[in-house]
């Protein structure tokens, strides 16, 4: 019968501990009815395509100050053979918050030909890493790109932060300084795959931040961004909408996608900072099928949480959460925050200080490993790109379970125990079963 691994992780006072086991599937004789999570690998929903994490200027500072074999062990720790599984990444057009300062590629606001353009900055710290990623994995890393503002002389306000809108009369030349950032990246041997439109277009920060009405976005989509593209041999890259809040995900790309926009865009991007909304993803999942789903940004911010950001059970649980829900309804990608920050939780230039999985202190070169990478790595390291989520039951809502079929043909079961205590339960797939342990305050992957 088959074989059944299953490695968890258990959140405890005294630290953490893994446990590892194996066992096999037996014929279900005894119609097992108390206590199951069922399987059914013939039932299939969308296509998982991978994992990752920002790629911001902070994190590629915060790495900098490390020793050579450090940096090296934390970026294997992510991307490489024997690492979590990380296949994707994310980076920031010219500044964001996790930025060391404000600045932008050109200066210049009377050249619409942007011949001042220079990827100076984005080569002390971005560049190194994304090429420190790419050579792990031995290809380039599949890259998303946001922008946070654009060049402050093209906005109403004039200046990268406290929102404010892109001027109309400035579309057409932001739609080529775009494409401009692209083309140049490309060069370099970085080849962009997805771009959203805008990060958090609803958002006015302290920050480098821009607004967007649905209908600007739409308009600055539609009329300009696309076709500009288009025309620069640039359409390979695909196009995302919104990158914001899960709780306006469905209303957003309803009032975005239509007739005319539907053949543009490849999917929608979200964030997770308000709260579960895992039915607004299966309401696009049902109303548009052909788009893909990606969670493009979630952290732990210290300013919410305290010096306890990222340290604690709570956060471990609360990133198996999210990911369990919204690969129940319909996620195919998912991309965290900063890969690393610093022993602050930054740099951040307006100190928005966050969590991240390491932290790296560079004051006294060492490596803090954060519960939460534990409970990323028992999705990220066995579901594999390419895997479609197979359906799943429990009998306990205090089980919560996700499951995919890689292209391999295993299975992958992942179960998060909420409670304190140990759950024995009876797994059941295609007449089969076995019984296996779920320690409390743990997080579980279950191969078969």
């Amino acid at each position: 019968m088959a074989k059944v691994t299953l490695h968890a992780t258990i959140f405890g006072e005294d630290g953490i501990k893994t446990r590892d086991y194996e066992t096999a599937l037996i014929p279900d004789a005894k119609n097992q009815e108390m206590q199951v999570i069922n399987l059914y690998p013939d039932k299939t929903y969308q296509k998982i395509e991978g994992f990752g994490a920002a790629l911001t200027e902070s994190a590629g500072y915060a790495l900098s100050r490390m020793s050579e074999e450090n940096r090296k062990k934390v970026v294997e720790a992510y991307y490489g053979k024997d690492g979590i599984g990380y296949t994707i990444g994310r980076i920031h057009m010219d500044s964001c918050d996790f930025s060391i300062g404000n600045y932008c590629a050109v200066e210049n606001p009377d050249d619409p030909e942007f011949r001042d353009f220079s990827l100076e900055r984005d080569a002390k710290y971005v560049q190194p890493l994304v090429k420190a990623v790419s050579k792990t994995l031995g290809k380039p890393v599949s890259l998303l790109l946001s922008p946070w503002s654009p060049p402050a002389f093209l906005k109403e306000t004039g200046v990268r932060n406290g929102g404010g809108h892109l001027k109309k009369e400035s579309y057409p030349d932001y739609a080529n300084y775009i494409a401009k950032y692209i083309t140049e990246y490309e060069k370099l041997g970085l080849p962009i795959s997805w771009m959203t439109v805008q990060n958090e277009p609803l958002a006015v920060q302290t920050w480098d931040s821009c607004e967007y009405t649905a209908e600007e976005e739409k308009e600055f989509l539609r009329d300009y961004l696309y076709p500009t593209l288009k025309e620069k041999g640039l359409d390979h890259v695909k196009l995302y909408i919104w990158d914001h809040n899960k709780e306006r995900t469905y209303e957003r790309t309803r009032d975005i996608v239509d007739e005319t926009t539907k053949d543009m865009i490849a999917g929608v991007a979200y964030h997770w900072y308000s709260g579960d909304h895992f039915e607004t993803l299966s309401m696009v999942r049902e109303d548009y099928p052909d788009l893909m789903l990606m969670h493009s940004e979630g952290c732990v911010e210290l300013a919410r949480y305290g010096a306890a950001a990222g340290n604690s059970l709570r956060h471990a649980k609360q990133y198996a959460h999210d990911i369990i829900g919204d690969l129940n309804h319909g996620m195919n990608y998912w991309i965290d925050w900063n890969l690393v920050l610093d022993e602050i939780g930054g740099p951040n230039h307006v100190d928005n200080f966050c969590g991240a999985p390491i932290i790296c202190d560079g004051t006294t070169d060492t490596i803090e490993v954060k519960p939460m990478f534990h409970a990323i790595a028992h999705f990220s390291k066995y579901i594999k790109p390419g895997a479609v989520r197979i359906a799943s039951s429990t009998y306990s809502p205090e089980l919560e379970v996700t499951a995919a079929k890689n292209p391999d043909g295993t299975i992958a079961l992942v179960v998060l125990n909420t409670s304190e205590e140990t759950k024995v339960v009876n797994l059941r797939m295609n007449g089969t079963t076995t019984r296996l342990t779920f320690w409390g305050n743990s997080i579980a992957t279950v191969l078969i």
